[in-house]
């Protein structure tokens, strides 16, 4: 029996460019319907949430609230190459400062929408969104006790911060810290750090914590082979993946559009060839996009990468196994 998923803003109506409503002709805004209960699970299943008071913790640039929205419509035009079944759950909302509620809300959000066997995409929104994210994988039945759970971050920074009050910062350290209070086994690996964008005390927490990680200088179109073998070793060590792409990973003349822009950056062509690994692995349980802020956007660059993304993700995603 499927479940209504809870959100504090209704999924609004989807409109885009249309060239005809043959399927030749179909676009994301002409497949996407409204989630209700009713409708069995699709290719994917949209969440929003509205949150950069995580962003405004760590003390950066505010504005990723609004992610979202533009998100959606930066997809609303993309061509399908195949009809695909898509919906959209609405967005949750991070009200004044109380970040931990929205998280709290969004993995319950996430949790149903796993359990009732749909492919979770949660658009943000602050890099916060990926403790929320994290909270529904935790709880979904897909994740028993048994289940090695591989976070793989496309990210310029580790997010290992332990600061007693939670950020953007902070979230990869708070899902670590659940995982051993919980006696439950995870991988957590980083694609693209900066290493002057990241402490030494951070390099130090990371390997504390057992965290693989590839430098941003160690993933460009000639890395290739490092970027595979990386890839392999991790995708070998778990059983389902959760993939966070925090848009600051690109370069800065493709995202521009985010709290702090990569003066080096890993290129979308890395970026790409690593999402189609992941998400043909068969283990890609639930994608998030983060820190895309619209008001620093050049050209609506930032959101166009990143829905690319997302459109490549999607259109070529093999469904996770579930647990009989």
């Amino acid at each position: 029996m499927a479940h209504a998923i809870t959100v504090d803003i209704a999924p609004k109506p989807w409109t885009g460019r249309s060239d005809g409503l043959s399927p030749e002709h179909l676009r994301w805004h002409q497949a996407m319907q409204p989630h209700s209960a009713n409708l069995p699970p699709g290719d994917c299943l949209l969440i929003g949430f509205s949150s950069d008071e995580g962003v405004r913790r760590n003390k950066g640039r505010r504005g990723a609230a609004h992610g979202p929205a533009a998100l959606r419509s930066a997809l609303s035009s993309m061509a399908l190459a195949e009809p695909l079944i898509l919906q959209d759950a609405g967005t949750v909302v991070v009200s004044g400062e109380n970040l931990e509620a929205g998280q709290t809300t969004l993995g319950t959000a996430v949790c149903t929408a796993l359990d009732d066997g749909h492919f979770p995409v949660v658009l943000g929104g602050g890099h916060e969104i990926a403790y929320g994210t994290y909270l529904g994988v935790a709880d979904a039945a897909l994740r028993t006790p048994d289940t090695v759970l591989g976070i793989l971050n496309l990210d310029a920074h580790f997010d290992l911060r332990a600061d007693l009050i939670p950020s953007s910062g902070t979230p990869f350290c708070q899902i670590a810290e659940d995982e051993a209070a919980a006696d439950t086994s995870h991988r957590y690996a980083v694609v693209g750090i900066s290493q002057p964008s990241n402490t030494t005390a951070l390099f130090d927490t990371a390997h504390d914590l057992g965290v693989t990680y590839l430098l941003d200088d160690q993933c460009g179109v000639g890395d290739r082979h490092h970027v595979e073998h990386f890839l392999d070793g991790f995708l070998g060590s778990v059983d389902i993946v959760y993939l966070t792409i925090d848009l600051d990973v690109l370069p800065a003349s493709v995202a521009p559009g985010v709290s702090a822009p990569a003066s080096y950056g890993v290129p979308m062509e890395t970026i790409q060839y690593v999402c189609d690994r992941v998400t043909k692995s068969g283990k890609l349980a639930v994608l998030d996009v983060a820190e895309l802020n619209p008001s620093l956007d050049i050209d609506n660059r930032t959101a166009r990468a990143a829905a690319r993304l997302i459109h490549r993700v999607v259109t070529k995603h093999v469904p996770v196994a579930r647990p009989l």
